[in-house]
């Protein structure tokens, strides 16, 4: 194990003009890091903070929200680590926060004094600016600090490392205006358990309602920030352990465990300012705040560099704490530049390929955010599930449809490699979802409508059970993300250890789900859910339908690639699977036409979602016409631009049918409708619920473009032109920049020649 020296060096000079002066480069460095291109910057003023929806720092394995000062405790989460707690549904156990760096710029006796008590006020900060680089991923915050007469210049960056995923670290630099004390505080915050909780597993939506309310709380989001359903979406419970800390070598480290869940780990170090001999370094610990509180001299104009390392860990992810201090300890040997570099190259390499818009600013820096959000979110080489809202509470961190059908297929021709984990972690539950099926009376595999993401049970809370048993569409969404990732590779040996026994097991459970109606010659599927929830208990949902038919042919021509013989009940139900048609075959139908044709889902309607790229379904040119004329025209654009689902389906289809400007109009509803969140572009569910990091809504956005206007999809003759390309009014050009398809890497770009006509072009690399 690699130590730090313990007890403090020789007192020197505080700091000399060139430690100030490497101080102030790297605040520079950072800065011109973003500046090369605004599209990568996303920042707030102080004038931004009374609407201040927190960006996201994360790299898939951990994760955590941004805060004004940028030296508060906030919320931090692991991968598929989760609070099992009886009664409830699952829910991601908060770990103890890490970002905490407090200062106080005198004696400790005034409470208030400590930077993160003091009010947001115009009193207590100026030259206040914080700045979300995509690029690098950091958050960069600076101000000046006063309180009693006494200015502190504050500089904080924080990261979580890509290139080492276990280390985060967070770098504060002060200057004081003044001679005199200066007091850190380095904590690892440790929650207390929520209260109150709720039996979310037994509740019914009223009863659920209801228990809300007796608490005081409510079910309506509150700005700028709080989620409609944060009442019931509160983070679980870890409890810790064992707490420890070394002052002499300014060292922390705890052991803790989700309730009724996996343990974890944590270890923290600090680097004071080379040369200056703190003059008390005190370990603290109690029930909530373990931490090294550090009392100095400061001379005024001299900067001092702080860095605090953070290493974490879970069961099957990493050691205990012992390996966690000898991380976070060999992090601090090499120091803070050393793992800004390593991070910046890691996410240099990730941004190799891109999504290049020139001549439009706004759209181009929406690419950004919502591809770093993914980026943030997702890990390579892993098999675990991602939730609709990233690495928080959101949905409770379960996996949905969402994963399958509108994160894998943005990410799938980027990034394969992180598109892989999404369709290996049905494998990898493909167990339960095989028990699931069989308790409910079927054949194969019956995957949740809401998976837990490290064992894949079914978790949706009691209040929706409806949709658990019903909105069964998520099993075809599986099996169809499954083929894609299969054709985008060509990974045979994939698809026979990994691919094929999910789309085998789908296709069985479609088999026996399906009922046949012998009057009518046909197979039909009822008592479902349609994806317009709003109804419930119905025969045919096209969507449905058209899905569970998709599958079953796919599990015959994955058969075959897979050197296994098909059940011939696959094709044959899938070529009779009742798809409803209205009187005269002229557009498809929602649902089965003895229903009632509503339309109050997915921004007016379900049948936009019969466009979405990886579906592909096929149609004729008239019926798809009409299909647009009689359910998506029609539809109020502003409507749609509240729910960001509904969107990129809309796009897609005006550009299958050609439509340049409906196309565009859609597209534009990503920015019109309140979805995207200042000051770091946070997408939200809706535009009121504050539901954010709305991942579905980010993979919408990329969709849009990898595949909408440039007509492409994914078949098996390759990655096809399946419609003429489009490039909206303004565009000079769409670059698809560094695409991965079966093996080969390739430019796409999308341009106007000469005569005004539109071009797609494919340079190899």
């Amino acid at each position: 194990m690699r130590g730090h020296e313990a007890g403090p060096k020789p007192a020197r000079r505080p700091a000399t003009a060139a430690c100030a002066l490497a101080c102030v480069l790297l605040l520079a460095r950072s800065a011109a890091h973003a500046a090369g291109d605004a599209s990568f910057e996303l920042s707030a003023a102080f004038g931004d903070l009374p609407a201040y929806f927190p960006g996201y720092l994360g790299n898939g394995y951990l994760s955590t929200l941004t805060a004004p000062r940028g030296t508060e405790a906030t919320r931090a989460y692991l991968v598929g680590f989760m609070d099992y707690a009886p009664g409830d549904m699952s829910r991601p156990a908060a770990i103890p926060a890490w970002t905490e760096i407090d200062v106080n710029p005198g004696a400790a006796a005034e409470r208030y004094a400590w930077l993160n008590r003091a009010a947001l006020t115009e009193r207590h900060f100026s030259d206040y600016r914080q700045t979300l680089d995509l690029r690098a991923a950091t958050l960069t915050t600076s101000y000046r600090y006063s309180d009693r007469g006494r200015t502190t210049a504050i500089a904080v960056m924080t990261l979580v490392s890509e290139a080492a995923p276990h280390l985060a670290a967070t770098q504060l630099e002060l200057t004081p205006d003044y001679d005199g004390t200066v007091q850190l505080s380095f904590a690892l915050l440790l929650w207390a358990q929520h209260a109150p909780r709720f039996p979310l597993a037994q509740l019914s939506g009223p009863d659920v309602e209801e228990a809300v309310a007796a608490q005081g709380l409510s079910l309506e989001p509150q700005p700028p920030a709080t989620a409609d359903r944060a009442a019931v979406w509160y983070p679980g419970y870890t409890a810790v352990r064992s707490s420890e800390g070394d002052a002499s070598s300014l060292s922390l480290w705890l052991e803790g465990k989700a309730e009724q869940g996996l343990p974890m780990a944590m270890a923290a170090t600090v680097a004071l300012p080379q040369g200056v001999p703190a003059g008390q370094v005190a370990l603290h610990r109690d029930r909530y705040r373990l931490s090294l509180d550090v009392s100095m001299q400061v001379v005024r104009g001299h900067t001092y560099r702080f860095t605090k390392y953070i290493a974490v860990s879970r069961d099957g992810w990493g050691g205990g704490a012992a390996d966690d201090l000898a991380l976070a300890r060999a992090a601090r040997a090499d120091g803070f530049a050393h793992l800004l570099e390593q991070h910046r190259a890691a996410w240099d390499a990730l941004w190799q390929a891109d999504v290049l818009i020139d001549g439009d600013s706004q759209a181009q820096q929406a690419v950004h955010s919502e591809l770093y959000y993914l980026l943030a979110s997702s890990t390579p080489g892993t098999a675990w599930g991602l939730g609709a809202c990233a690495l928080t509470p959101g949905y409770a961190n379960h996996v949905f449809w969402d994963s399958d059908t509108w994160i894998m297929p943005a990410l799938l021709l980027l990034h394969p490699e992180r598109a892989r984990p999404l369709v290996d972690f049905r494998a990898r539950t493909l167990a339960a979802a095989r028990e699931r099926a069989r308790q409910h009376g079927f054949a194969g595999a019956m995957f949740p409508w809401e998976s837990d993401p490290e064992n894949g049970s079914e978790q949706t809370p009691h209040s929706a059970v409806v949709l658990a048993d019903s909105e069964i569409h998520v099993n075809a969404d599986v099996a169809i993300a499954q083929w894609q990732y299969y054709l985008a590779t060509l990974d045979r040996a994939w698809l026979r250890a990994y691919g094929w026994p999910v789309i085998r097991e789908v296709a069985r459970f479609w088999a026996s789900r399906a009922t046949y109606d012998a009057p009518a010659h046909r197979y039909e599927i009822l008592h479902v859910t349609s994806v317009a929830e709003s109804n419930n208990d119905i025969p045919n949902d096209t969507f449905t339908n058209v899905s569970a038919a998709k599958a079953l042919r796919i599990a015959t021509a994955a058969a075959h690639v897979a050197g296994e013989r098909p059940d011939p009940r696959w094709e044959r139900i899938a070529g009779s699977l009742y798809i409803p048609i209205a009187a005269g075959g002229g557009h498809h139908l929602a649902f089965d036409p003895s229903l009632a044709q509503q339309d109050e889902n997915f921004g007016g309607g379900p049948l936009a979602l019969l466009f979405l790229p990886s579906l592909d379904l096929e149609m004729s040119t008239q019926l798809a016409r009409n299909d647009y004329e009689y359910g998506i025209r029609p539809n109020a654009a502003e409507k749609v631009a509240a729910a960001p689902m509904g969107i990129a389906p809309r796009s897609i289809a005006a550009a299958r049918l050609g439509s340049e400007s409906d196309a565009a109009a859609w597209f534009a509803t990503n920015f019109t409708g309140g979805t995207l969140k200042p000051p770091f572009n946070v997408r939200t569910e809706t535009a009121g619920n504050n539901t954010g990091y709305f991942l579905t809504g980010s993979g919408g956005y990329l969709q849009s473009l990898l595949y909408g206007f440039s007509g492409l999809r994914i078949r098996d003759a390759g990655l096809v032109q399946a419609y003429a390309p489009l490039l909206p009014a303004g565009w000079k050009s769409l670059t698809l920049h560094n695409l991965w398809f079966r093996g080969r890497r390739m430019d796409i770009r999308i341009e106007r020649d000469a005569a005004g006509a539109v071009q797609l072009t494919r340079t190899p690399h």
